[in-house]
């Protein structure tokens, strides 16, 4: 009897999800990549929306631990996020499913005002919450002016991220894409 690895069925599944949505994902390309019948999928996960949303946990809180580290590790929080601009620009996903952020593309994909559609936006406040604590820190540090919005200026960086890794889907110049990220990491010096 096979047993079950739930760390490695969620990463399985978020992977899938990642790749081709949540509705394009059948049961059948669970039960595939899962290695698992539909009765212990639903046994571990109540639901494919269930499993779904475990996925897109998953997923965020890798985001949000990423962006949390080159943060904390950069003396200058406005650099930090120069360069992970600079770090958008690779047009091949290498590791990952797609150069596309999961957030975005389930946030475009699910039903506007349903509990998806708020589930996957409360994911996107956090991430956008942790960029309004560097600029915050941007501020402290003498980066920012006194009194700069940090909510404004973190909605902002926000739309570059995620743009970013929109305009990766449908970029095959590596300089045109090594370009925008460059000018919008610019941008970042003057907010």
């Amino acid at each position: 009897m096979a047993t079950f690895d739930r760390d490695d069925a969620l990463e399985a599944a978020m992977r899938l999800f990642w790749a081709k949505g949540y509705h394009a994902t059948s049961l059948k390309d669970l039960e595939g990549v899962l290695a698992m019948r539909p009765g212990s999928i639903y046994a571990a996960f109540q639901s494919k929306e269930g499993l779904f949303r475990a996925a897109v946990d998953r997923y965020a809180a890798r985001m949000e631990a990423e962006l949390r580290g080159l943060i904390a590790a950069a003396p200058q929080p406005l650099a930090a996020l120069r360069q992970h601009l600079l770090g958008l620009a690779v047009l091949d996903p290498a590791d990952r499913p797609s150069t596309a952020c999961m957030l975005v593309k389930s946030l475009l994909e699910v039903p506007r005002d349903g509990t998806l559609q708020a589930f996957v936006i409360a994911h996107l406040d956090r991430i956008e919450d942790v960029l309004a604590e560097a600029i915050g820190r941007a501020v402290d540090l003498g980066e920012l002016p006194p009194g700069s919005d940090r909510g404004r200026i973190a909605r902002r960086i926000q739309t570059y991220i995620f743009g970013l890794k929109i305009q990766a889907q449908r970029e095959s110049d590596p300089q045109r894409m090594a370009d925008l990220c460059a000018d919008l990491a610019e941008e970042l010096a003057h907010p």
